[in-house]
């Protein structure tokens, strides 16, 4: 697993080595022990996935407050993204600062979003989807959008 900081503390772009032959390839996307290592000690309890069917897709900017904050490991599975992530901790010197990357299936690169930021993504490519693992469960009353 590469791992990458990013501008912004706590968000880090994470490449998945990929192991090929003649068949196709095999990818760990996840690994509670190889995820601690690389500085990601999350107990994750839901799985998302979504679906877009046209490129300029809009999805976000979303966030879930405390008590239900989430942390987020997002990949795209078939097409490509531009990914956002905006620090909106009170208190941080970052606040309002934001970062974007590319993830595609072919990438196959991760970005990992701690609680305290607001996430999104705009589709690149037709037929989009993307996955995303989250460390608490989708609370209504907690959920919001910028």
């Amino acid at each position: 697993m590469d791992r990458q900081t990013t501008s912004l503390e706590g968000v880090l772009l994470l490449t998945p080595r990929r192991h090929g032959d003649a068949r196709g390839w095999f990818t760990e996307t996840w690994n509670r022990r190889t995820m601690a290592e690389a500085g990601i000690a999350c107990d994750f309890v839901q799985d998302n996935q979504s679906f877009s069917a046209e490129p300029g897709t809009l999805r976000g900017l979303h966030y879930q407050a405390p008590p239900h904050a989430q942390d987020k490991l997002v990949r795209c599975t078939r097409g490509a993204i531009l990914d956002v992530a905006v620090d909106v901790r009170r208190g941080s010197p970052a606040y309002g600062r934001w970062v974007a990357v590319e993830l595609t299936a072919e990438n196959g690169k991760q970005l990992f979003v701690p609680r305290g930021f607001l996430h999104g993504f705009v589709t690149l490519a037709a037929d989009t989807e993307v996955q995303y693992k989250c460390s608490d469960y989708y609370a209504p009353e907690a959920d919001g959008a910028v």
